[in-house]
C-alpha cells in the first residue's frame, strides 16, 4: 500500500514529498509527471483538463508498495484499498494567497484555489474517497520543513493525528469572506 501527499497549489506538496522520500528511502509517484510524460492533458488558458478516467487505468500499474504518491488529483484517481495514509496539506490563505500572487496566478484562479483551501475542499475529497481512518490534515503554515517533516512522519507511525483546521472561521472573524468569495 502507498502513502498519499496531496493539498492546494503552493502548499508544498512536491517539496516535502521528495524530503520525506530520501529520510524514509521509499519511491515517488509524482501524478503530475504522468498526465505530462503520458499527455492525457489539454492545456486550457492558465490550467491542464486531464482526462481522469485514462489516468486512473495507467495509475492502476503504477502503485508500487512503500511508495509515496503526490500530487491534488490523488483523490479522484488513486483506489482506496491501495491508500494506507492520505495527509493533506494545509495553508493559511492569507499565506497562500502572497504564493498565488508570486506565481502571477489570475486573479480568477487565485479565487478559485484560495476559496477550495478555505473550505477544504481537498480535504472534504480525500475523507470522501479514503475515509476518515485513513486521511489526516497537516497545518504547514508557518511551520518548518523539518516540523511538517516529522509530523507527517509521525501521522505515517500512527503517533499522531494531525491538525484541526478550520479557516472558514479564520476569514470570517476577520470579516473577509468578501475578500476571497466573488457573489
Amino acid at each position: 500500500m502507498a502513502n498519499v501527499i496531496t493539498g492546494n497549489p503552493g502548499v508544498g506538496k512536491h517539496s516535502i514529498t521528495k524530503k520525506i522520500a530520501k529520510k524514509l528511502e521509499i519511491e515517488i509517484i509524482d501524478i503530475n509527471k504522468i498526465v505530462i510524460e503520458t499527455g492525457l492533458f489539454e492545456k486550457k488558458a492558465e490550467s491542464l483538463d486531464v482526462n481522469i478516467n485514462e489516468l486512473k487505468k495507467i495509475m492502476a500499474k503504477r502503485i508500487p508498495r512503500n511508495s509515496i504518491i503526490v500530487g491534488h488529483l490523488a483523490p479522484h484517481i488513486i483506489p482506496k484499498k491501495q491508500v494506507e495514509t492520505a495527509i493533506v496539506l494545509r495553508k493559511n490563505p492569507y499565506e497562500l494567497a502572497l504564493i498565488y500572487k508570486k506565481r502571477k496566478y489570475s486573479n480568477q484562479k487565485q479565487l478559485d484555489n484560495l476559496g477550495s483551501e478555505i473550505l477544504g475542499i481537498v480535504s472534504y475529497d480525500t475523507i470522501r474517497k479514503f475515509g476518515r481512518d485513513k486521511t489526516f490534515e497537516i497545518n504547514v503554515s508557518s511551520r518548518s520543513t523539518s516540523s511538517t517533516i516529522k509530523k507527517i512522519i509521525s501521522v505515517f507511525n500512527r503517533k499522531s493525528r494531525g491538525d484541526i483546521i478550520d479557516w472558514l472561521s479564520l476569514v470570517g472573524e476577520r470579516n473577509d469572506l468578501n475578500k476571497f468569495f466573488s457573489h
